[in-house]
This record gives C-alpha cells, structure tokens and sequence, in this order.
C-alpha cells in the first residue's frame, strides 16, 4: 500500500495533496498494491473531494489535540499510523507543512527519505525517486531501502487524474494517541492575508517581479496583469522582498518557495542562480528584461528584451482585447 498525507487548510483540501494522490495511484498500480490517503485532525474530519481521486481507503486520524497542525502532533499520530498499517511508501506534499512534517515522520520511523521529487517510477519492482540538487543544476534518481519509502513531491509537477471509481473508497476513522504533555507549542492565533490572493505553489501561472520594478508601487503593474488571467498569482525574486516592497510569502527561490506552473513570468528579474532554483521546472517560461545578457533569458523558452514599463501596459491591453472576443 501507498499511503498519502492530506493537508488540509481551512476545511479545505490542498490541491498539492490531491496531486500526489493521483501520482501514488499511478505508481499503485503498477506495483500492484493498494492507495490510502491519510487525514489528521479535530473529530469530524470531512473527506469531501477525496473520493473523485479514487483511494482504495482514507484514513481519518482524529484527536481534539490535532484540531490545529502541531509537528509533534501530527507526526506521533503518523508514525502510530505506519506501524499499525505498514505501507510501503508514505508521500506528503512538498509544501510548507509537507516539508516540516515528512522529515519528522521519518526520523521517528528511522526511515529514509527523499525531497522535493519531480519524477516517480516504478523500476524492478521499486520506486525510483527523482530530485533537482545542486539549486537545480543537476537532477538525482536514487531508490530507498528502508520501508516505507518517504517522499515530498513538488506541487504542480504531477497531473490530477479523476478515478472511475470514485465514491467507494472505505472510509476508516482511528482515534489518536497523543499523551498529554506531547505538544510542546499551541497555535495561538492565525493571521491571514487581508487578500485572497492564490499562493504561488498553487497557481498555474506566476507572474513575478525583481528589482527591475524600481518600487514596491509598481507591483500593482503584475497584479494587474493577474487579475486577467485565471489562476494566476504574483512571485517576486529576493531582492524585491529584502528590499520591504512585497511580502515574503511571495517569494520564489532558494530561500523562498519552490513553484513548477504552467507559465512562468519574470518581469525584470535578472536570474541569480539562487532565483532559478525555485522556479526552473515550470513548464514554460518567458522573461522581461532590458538586459540581454541576463542570466534569466538562458533558462527562458520566451524573452523580451525591452522596458518593462512599455512591455507590460501592452501585454494586459492585448489580454484584454483577447478575453473581449
């Protein structure tokens, strides 16, 4: 069996969990084994959605304890969970809490793991897991032997799939062990974004900005422009975040966060090597930059070499003109 951790945010399924549910059926079937996606959290837990991607079980970890997500939490009651049940392989997500709770989980189980997979395959008989390294220079295959096999795999990277079978997966709900005394820290209070804005790992298209933008004022330019276009977030490189003009949960790189879209936009952004690793394995990217040397047109499938201040008023008014059609 291959488990998967399912994160939930607001009642709400993260479409990065759904994703690696599909990829964990693909891989299912091939080796011939079962799927179960794995649920922790306060009584009541919905499994609404879960369904349409055709687990053969879901899991439901209940305990008032884990109401709010707590690392210790959460990972004691996966642990129990993999002793109990034995899968082969257990994958998370390689968002925020993915990657603060896979590790945990497999210390505790004294298992190995791999991160930030862009690639899962099936070769004699085990998973091969592939990994950027190097910020992204180089990519790795490597195999685990302990078991299970734990893995985070990078969001937008692997397709949804509805199953034809959707709708019959048992639903079994466990009751947690959390002694008291366990969770060190409690969630206090969650301070959200006054926007609704869609997080970058999310979106489909990252429309992100640099230093090349002068002025956190011209920020509006992008969102703007990804107010047009469905599913659409605004990124910014380091430096634009250093600099105070937008948020640090903007940022794409290295030291920020990892986005694979359907396009990836870089308007004024020159492509340090520390930028390029968190957005490299988007499927198309396409650049803005006066410089034509910049290292951002080297990794570019698209580029214009221009002012961005000319370029994009023109770009949102041709959108414009194609969305009226």
């Amino acid at each position: 069996m291959i488990a998967v951790f399912i994160e939930t945010r607001d009642g709400k399924i993260k479409k990065g969990s759904l994703e690696a549910l599909a990829e964990a059926k693909r891989r299912a079937a091939e080796l011939r084994v079962g799927t179960a996606a794995v649920l922790a959290g306060g009584a009541g837990l919905r499994t609404a959605g879960l369904e349409a991607c055709g687990p053969d079980k879901i899991f439901c970890l209940e305990h008032p304890a884990l109401a709010e997500y707590s690392s210790q939490g959460y990972a004691k009651a996966l642990c129990d969970f993999v002793r109990e049940t034995g899968p082969t392989a257990l994958f998370f997500a390689a968002t925020a809490m993915g990657k603060d709770l896979a590790p945990r989980v497999a210390a505790g189980l004294g298992a190995a793991m791999a991160s930030d997979c862009t690639k899962v395959a099936v070769k004699n008989g085990t998973l091969e897991f592939t990994r950027p390294v190097y910020a992204g220079k180089a990519y790795l295959s490597l195999s685990l032997r302990s078991t299970p096999a734990v893995a985070t795999l990078r969001p937008n990277v692997f397709p949804l799939a509805a199953d034809e079978a959707a709708g019959v997966a048992e639903v079994v709900k466990k009751s947690a062990d959390i002694p008291d005394g366990l969770i060190k820290g409690r969630v206090a209070e969650v301070l959200k974004e006054e926007s609704a804005e869609l997080d970058v790992t999310e979106a489909d298209v990252v429309i992100s900005g640099g230093r090349g933008l002068k002025g956190p004022e011209n920020f509006a330019l992008l969102r703007e422009l990804a107010a047009l276009v469905p599913r659409s977030a605004v990124g910014a490189s380091r430096s634009a975040v250093d600099s105070g003009w937008i948020g640090h949960q903007h940022q794409v790189g290295q030291t920020g966060k990892t986005v694979s879209p359907n396009l990836y936009l870089a308007v004024g952004i020159s492509g340090a090597i520390q930028h390029l690793a968190g957005m490299s394995s988007s499927k198309v990217i396409a650049a803005v930059n006066k410089d034509p040397e910049a290292p951002i047109f080297r990794v570019a499938d698209y580029g214009v070499v221009g002012d961005l201040f000319e370029v994009i008023p023109r770009l949102k008014e041709e959108l414009k003109k194609i969305l009226a059609e």
